[in-house]
């Protein structure tokens, strides 16, 4: 049993660069808690924007960041009388309101859920928050049915492509868009035929797309001026669900505020009495809250389960003191699939 921990932490929000490696004593295990040694850590756009200070989530002060793990567990300290869900050896994937980053975490069982046998722990660490963020998005606000054409944006990253996935199991068709031919290669070796890499002039681009096909929902993380074309172009009874804002993704270290001003205040706006007119629909989510509803969890969690989807693809890997460098990985815009940190084991 370790009696230390290295942990990434940053004094407060505000700026990647105050990011540090340190080492810690571990405190005594809580009770209620089990103990993971963690192999992997996912990383997501929550973690840029709650680093830079952009998500309204962020602690006060300083924290860890990090919400999505796999490890073995190594201890478990609970009531005599609960059941023990999971004991030492047993390899498990899980997530926790910030604190991820991290060679040690203690969670709560309910949070965990068994690693698959055939899946790495870079797999694990990449499977929940996502897939958790596709299937809520498309299924519990999206109405997702089969043959009601929908549109994902950003299709190629860690949600997109789940979200992709989750349409071809349902019998969905799917269009997905992409910034580059890269990714758009990668989405057509993954079996996805129709993409489309998002030009200027979207609206146009999207129009001649659709082929007067009538569209019924878009699963949008970008927003701006793609976001408004996408709404345009929903059908009656049609649901825009956004769960993200990557139009105010901050520079390499820091937000632009001036950048960020001007793009809030040229946002997308909805009129909900037009809506009430063209029946269309705009929701909007974070999964954040969802670790202090377990029941919610625990049935999110059995919904993808149930959806037997294949491990996760995981684009790119980087060692658990380079930080630094996944995390710009993903803040570019260049990363395909899930980016992780690793730890030896």
């Amino acid at each position: 049993m370790p009696d230390t921990r290295r942990v990434w932490r940053t004094p407060r929000a505000g700026n990647l660069a105050d990011l540090h490696l340190q080492d810690e004593p571990l405190p005594e295990l809580p009770l209620g808690q089990v103990r993971v040694a963690v192999r992997a850590v996912g990383l997501n756009f929550a973690d840029i924007f709650a680093l830079t200070g952009l998500y309204s989530a962020t602690p006060s002060g300083a924290f860890i960041p990090g919400l999505e793990f796999a490890g073995v567990v190594i201890a478990s300290h609970l009531e005599p009388s609960a059941e023990a869900a999971f004991k030492p050896g047993d390899r498990v994937m899980g997530c926790i309101r910030f604190g991820a980053y991290a060679s040690v975490v203690d969670v709560a069982p309910a949070q965990l859920a068994p690693l698959p046998d055939n899946w790495d722990f870079g797999q694990g660490a990449a499977f929940l928050v996502q897939t958790f963020t596709a299937w809520y998005a498309l299924n519990d606000l999206g109405a997702l049915a089969p043959g009601r054409l929908t549109l994902i944006h950003s299709a190629a990253g860690g949600v997109g492509l789940q979200a992709m996935r989750i349409c071809a199991a349902r019998g969905v068709p799917v269009i997905g868009t992409v910034s580059d031919a890269n990714k758009k290669k990668f989405l057509q070796q993954q079996g996805f035929a129709e993409v489309l890499i998002r030009a200027p002039d979207f609206a146009s681009q999207l129009c001649a797309a659709l082929a007067d096909r009538p569209l019924y929902l878009v699963l949008d993380a970008i927003g701006g001026p793609v976001q408004q074309a996408s709404f345009a172009a929903l059908a009656p009874t049609g649901r825009l669900v956004v769960f993200g804002a990557a139009d105010y993704a901050p520079g390499k270290r820091r937000p632009n505020w001036l950048k960020i001003a001007w793009k809030y205040l040229t946002r997308p706006r909805y009129d909900a009495l037009a809506m009430i007119s063209d029946n269309k629909s705009v929701l909007a989510f974070n999964l954040i809250w969802l670790w202090q509803h377990q029941s919610l969890f625990r049935q999110l969690l059995a919904d993808v389960q149930a959806l037997a989807l294949p491990p996760p693809h995981v684009g790119h890997r980087f060692t658990f003191v380079d930080a630094a460098s996944a995390l710009e990985c993903l803040r570019s815009g260049r990363s395909v699939g899930k980016v992780v940190l690793e730890l030896p084991g």
